[in-house]
């Protein structure tokens, strides 16, 4: 009697106690809100504790073909069991096919044509349990492509790619892939065999491959030709882009350095009413060393008129330029600074507008190099 009481909830004297109110909504609560969404979604989720037992299982399945109730003709009169509710939840498809084959006969029967038997094989197994060889996938990667695009298989498309990305693909099947790869709706794959095709594309060229796809598919030939000189024209222009931004940095360097030069003095060079320090620090300037001995040969050269010496006409473009850039030429003390100034007045239009353009490109592209604005620049380009 103490023990059906104890059990039905009441004390060792036979009153009843009643039960402990349950708890009331909050954070400290465990049927929170938060808590029931993360229930609810594991769920639905799930959790994978496949082992590899269990795809030895699903592998002797297909082997044996234990209760198969599917036979699937292949090519030379191949025939693969199988069974039809493990094809019917891999491929929506092959589905299909069975209720077809089911209305039409007693026995469900499909057919895998076009492709060699074993793969197929290779195919309906990975279907089951998701596995392949390694040198299956080498013999039949591209068929396996085609499969898992026809009857909708995505994972087994995905890896089919990227095996190829990996290592299957060369210069020899490229061309193949590529037209595969446009077939089946594989965009990233055609993309990488495009970028083949660019880098590689004298040796490609002259295979057998692109003999037969000139011959098949004329059009797709020449767009890719056309996109291969369009690519070759992209990458001269970013190489000419490149050459010329070395050139615009160089000038910025050769006017920082000539400013350095004439106002503070550098090594054995500088304006004449300053003396070196015998302790002198190391140029920061890299263009420093090759404007001295620049300045040294404008200088001392008996050929000092623009055309006369190359040497010295080139010191004559770096003053001019310098003298385009400077906003304070009243006080500056480059040479011929003031003169160069006034002479730009007197220039013509075509002359000018050559001068504008070079200004405005040294500017641009000393703000995108994220190098120090000049401090005695001109702020932008008229």
């Amino acid at each position: 009697m103490k023990m059906k009481s104890v059990c039905e909830g009441s004390n060792f004297v036979g009153e009843k106690i009643p039960p402990p109110p349950p708890p009331l909504p909050g954070p400290s609560t465990s049927y929170s809100k938060r808590a029931v969404e993360n229930r609810s979604s594991s769920a639905i989720r799930g959790h994978s504790c496949v082992s590899t037992t269990t795809k030895d299982s699903w592998d002797r399945l297909f082997d044996e073909g234990y209760r198969a109730d599917v036979s699937i003709k292949t090519e030379n009169g191949g025939i693969i069991y199988a069974h039809s509710s493990i094809l019917g939840m891999a491929s929506p498809v092959i589905r299909g096919m069975l209720k077809q084959s089911r209305k039409s006969s007693h026995r469900q029967s499909i057919s895998i044509l076009g492709v060699p038997h074993d793969a197929v094989r290779v195919f309906v197994r990975c279907l089951y349990s998701s596995r392949y060889e390694m040198e299956d996938m080498e013999d039949f990667a591209w068929h396996l492509l085609v499969l898992s695009h026809v009857y909708v298989v995505p994972s087994l498309k995905q890896e089919c790619e990227r095996q190829f990305e990996g290592g299957l693909l060369t210069t020899e099947n490229v061309v193949d892939i590529f037209q595969l790869a446009l077939l089946c709706d594989a965009p990233r794959l055609s993309v990488i065999c495009h970028r083949m095709l660019i880098n590689n594309y004298k040796s490609i060229s002259a295979t057998e491959a692109w003999m037969a796809m000139k011959e098949s598919h004329p059009v797709l030939e020449i767009r890719l030709r056309r996109s291969i000189t369009d690519e070759n024209n992209r990458q001269t222009a970013r190489i000419r882009k490149r050459n010329e931004t070395k050139v615009y940095l160089q000038l910025c360097e050769a006017m920082e350095a000539l400013v350095h030069i004439c106002r503070d003095g550098c090594r054995t060079i500088g304006p004449h009413d300053k003396d070196f320090k015998p302790n002198q620090d190391i140029c920061k300037f890299s263009a420093c060393k090759g404007l001295e001995l620049l300045v040294r040969h404008f200088a001392g050269c008996k050929l000092r008129v623009p055309g006369g010496c190359r040497h010295c006409k080139r010191m004559w473009q770096l003053l001019e330029l310098h003298s385009r850039l400077c906003a304070h030429f009243d006080a500056c003390g480059v040479p011929l600074c003031r003169n160069f100034k006034e002479r730009t007045r007197k220039q013509g239009k075509k002359e000018e507008a050559k001068w504008k353009l070079l200004v405005k490109n040294i500017l641009r592209t000393n703000a995108i190099s994220g190098r120090p604005f000049f401090s005695w620049a001109i702020a932008c380009s008229s």
